[in-house]
Order: C-alpha cells, then structure tokens, then sequence
C-alpha cells in the first residue's frame, strides 16, 4: 500500500507539471546537441526482487535533436541494487549493481510528452568482482521541457543463461543546450 502511494504521488505530481506548463517552445531542437544529468530509482522486478529491495543511481543522457520531435539519445550512468536480509539471519544478500551504456531515440509525440526506446549493453559490478554483461531494452513515457526531464520507464536486462531481471524506473533530470 506504501508504494501504491508513492506511485500515485509521483504520477500527480507529473501531471501537474505538465498540465501547468505553459511552454510551447520545442524541446529538441534541430541540428542540436543537450546533456541531462539525471538521478534514477526504481523497483526492482523479476529475480532482483527476490533479494533486492530499491535501486538508485544516476545517469547522464546526450541528445541530438534529428527534427523538432525527434532525437537520437546516448546514456550511461550506474543503479545500485540495494540488498534484502536473507529470512530468519541478520545478514543481507550481496549487493550489486548495473553499468548501462544504451543508445536510443526519443518521439514527442505532442508538446513536451515523449516516448523512448533504448537499447545497449549493461555491465554487472558485484561486491566482490565483475558479473555477466546483459542485453539492456528499454521502453518508457516522459515530461520534458528546456530544462527537466522526468520520465517512467521499465528496465530489462536479459543474460545468455535466461537469466532476466529488470526495473521499474523513475528519471528526474536536469538537461541544457551544449
């Protein structure tokens, strides 16, 4: 019921930002680069729920506006998985985390809505050493005006072994020109 909140707060609070914004200059201008620097958490999903609880992290997004309305995107950053107690010890489950590098494209579809797909490569960082590198898809929806960016999307990382976990993810970012 406490994430059901938190989630209803955080969609109410995109809405109102979009629905009181009253820009109507384009938010990817053509022929032009921006950089948003974004903080990130999420809900872990799949087999990271088992013995994770949240992520957190941070990322970092180039954008090169093709039209008015369409951009090609480049992020990479890192989200941290933080670990649950294993049941009935004292004791937690390693922590790990994830190092994306991801190219996509980003649609307004109308004024300062969007959709983005992305794509790339994810690296797994253990307590102790370096995991297996995963396939990285991910969809999402999103606010953006000259200079915030907030954005919903889900995070899949998929390894040879069918060994796939993901994230449900929420972006705030903060972007300028270049």
């Amino acid at each position: 019921m406490k994430l059901l909140s938190k989630l209803t707060a955080a969609v109410l609070v995109a809405g109102a930002l979009f629905f009181t914004n009253t820009v109507k200059a384009q938010t990817t201008p053509a022929n032009a680069f921006r950089l948003g620097l974004g903080i990130e958490t999420g809900l872990p999903t799949g087999v990271a729920k088992l013995g994770s609880t949240f992520t957190l992290g941070g990322t970092a997004r180039l954008q090169y506006g093709i039209s008015d309305s369409f951009a090609l995107t480049y992020t990479m950053g890192g989200y941290h998985f933080f670990p649950k107690k294993i049941p009935g010890t004292d004791q937690r489950y390693g922590s790990y985390g994830e190092i994306p590098i991801k190219f996509g494209v980003k649609e307004f579809f109308v004024p300062s809505v969007y959709v983005a797909g992305e794509v790339g490569i994810a690296y797994e960082k253990l307590e102790h050493g370096w995991g297996p590198h995963r396939l990285d898809l991910s969809p999402g929806i999103g606010w953006a005006n000259k200079s915030w960016d907030v954005s919903f999307r889900y995070e899949n990382f998929s390894g040879a072994n069918q060994d796939h976990f993901g994230m449900l993810g929420l972006r705030l970012a903060y972007g300028f020109a270049l």
